[in-house]
């Protein structure tokens, strides 16, 4: 067995904050009112945290890299079917949970993205709202509250169910190499580079995207979403 990085400390900071920030946004968004506030703010911060994602994907760490854990269909059939035995499979993501990944970073995406020319007709607006036609605004509003929330909770529950799944039935504790970034695994894999250079690198990437969520932000009529 052999004990490596796989999840640098930057990709473990986003994950933590992307999952607070969206449990942020889905209590605000209920609540309403003042605490809609909140929910404007908690939505930028998930903003800049994918910009810094896509960002990574190509210049983070191994394991970090879109090219080394997007899957081809194929992959993913071969893995559910249970027709994968490299244990190098499951070292980072494996080919379903890399699917998983995807899914929640783009429907997190696009609930930011409609929120941000969503209107609500009365107190609240994005950014955004008014650099789009009535019509417009009202059917990415409609997205955002009808289809793309309870599409969050959806993958939320299922990246949850998944994880008490490797923790019960598979014995494996997923939440803790994402705590500490290291994994005792079957076979020699690459490590995730994660050094101070690299670190230094992934706070350049986050100040863009926190530079672009205030830009957008600042661009708006009556608050946002």
């Amino acid at each position: 067995m052999y004990t490596i990085r796989v999840w640098d400390l930057p990709l473990r900071l986003f994950h933590w904050f992307l999952a607070l920030f969206i449990v942020t946004s889905i209590v605000t968004g209920l609540v309403g009112g003042n605490a809609m506030q909140y929910h404007y703010w908690s939505g930028y911060a998930i903003l800049a945290l994918l910009v810094f994602r896509l960002l990574w994907g190509f210049v983070g760490g191994h394991h970090a890299r879109f090219v080394n854990f997007v899957r081809h269909p194929r992959t993913i059939i071969a893995y559910v079917r249970g027709q994968l035995t490299d244990p190098a499979h499951g070292v980072g993501h494996n080919p379903l949970g890399s699917l998983s990944v995807l899914a929640l970073l783009l429907a997190a995406a696009m609930q930011v993205g409609s929120g941000l020319f969503a209107n609500d007709q009365i107190f609240n607006a994005g950014p955004l709202a008014n650099d789009v036609s009535d019509r417009t605004s009202a059917i990415l509003t409609f997205y955002h509250t009808t289809i793309g929330q309870p599409l969050i909770y959806g993958l939320v529950g299922l990246h949850v169910a998944a994880i008490l799944y490797y923790a019960v039935v598979r014995r494996k504790n997923l939440v803790a190499a994402m705590i500490t970034g290291d994994k005792l695994v079957e076979v020699p894999v690459p490590a995730t580079r994660d050094t101070a250079l690299m670190r230094l690198l992934a706070a350049v990437l986050l100040t863009l995207g926190v530079a672009l969520a205030w830009w957008v932000s600042s661009l708006g009529a009556v608050g946002g979403y």
